[in-house]
């Protein structure tokens, strides 16, 4: 598989002073998903900020490296002109005009399309979110966290990305309800050739999933690889895993030389 959007010593400093992201770099290849993994403040958000192109909405700034998308550099592109090229972001938090409705919501997703290609896309995002369908009169900010999820993917889908890139999808809700968005993710990926960056806190959720994994920790990247064999990986099964080479589960807490024991951060 050819390699679409590419990462190469990435980074970022808030404030001119706060370095969040430090030399991170990760190929994204077309028709993959691909997981970014770590815990909270790693800084998975902020590398899809980088790549999305809205760090200035929060003061910050990419200070090194390179993003190329389809070969060329996306520096200095903005937000919108990203997004019409076909990388679109699914925001932690689901961010969704919670006073318009859910079809308003949609619609606001493919404002870079015109009347007939978003009337296809309703009815595309309609056949993969029927609770959708059934609740597209209904005002967003009512709606329950799963709900608000598929329509936050939805109102993605509507600008038909190159890439859909999925921050914390998982975040908050039922585990009935995440077995149903991640169901969708596969089937977009498989079904439709979707490629697919996948940020998560829920390791073994989204290992189980891509193909390929990255795995993040104080602002850059500490150990990559195949997503099968970050799964066999006995560090990343105790310290993101939750499993002790017993095969019972484990905390961070109860590791004695956790900081030691993380052989690739030395």
């Amino acid at each position: 598989m050819s390699t679409v959007l590419s990462l190469t010593n990435i980074q970022v400093l808030y404030d001119r002073a706060i370095e969040a992201v430090r030399d991170v770099s990760l190929n994204v290849q077309q028709g993959a998903i691909i997981a970014l993994l770590g815990s909270n403040g790693a800084g998975k958000s902020t590398v899809l900020k980088a790549i999305s192109g809205i760090l200035d909405r929060e003061e910050g700034e990419i200070v090194g490296g390179s993003i190329l998308f389809e070969g060329a550099s996306i520096a200095g592109r903005t937000a919108d002109q990203i997004v019409r090229a076909g990388l679109l972001q699914v925001p932690e938090g689901r961010a969704l005009f919670p006073t318009l409705t859910v079809e308003e919501n949609l619609l606001m997703g493919g404002y870079t399309r015109n009347a007939a290609h978003n009337a296809e896309s309703l009815e595309q995002v309609y056949t993969l979110f029927p609770r959708v369908k059934e609740r597209r009169t209904q005002i967003a900010g009512y709606l329950s966290g799963g709900e608000q999820q598929m329509v936050a993917v939805g109102r993605a889908l509507m600008a038909k990305p190159r890439i859909l890139m999925l921050d914390e999808p998982s975040l908050g809700l039922a585990p009935q309800v995440i077995d149903g968005i991640f169901e969708t993710i596969i089937r977009l990926n498989r079904e439709h050739g979707l490629t697919v960056l996948l940020v998560e806190q829920n390791a073994q959720l989204a290992l189980s999933v891509a193909s390929y994994g990255y795995i993040m920790e104080n602002g850059r990247i500490v150990l990559d690889g195949p997503a099968e064999k970050l799964r066999s990986n006995a560090d990343v099964q105790e310290f993101y895993l939750g499993f002790a080479a017993s095969g019972q589960r484990k905390s961070m807490r109860e590791v004695k030389h956790y900081k030691r024991r993380k052989r690739w951060l030395s």
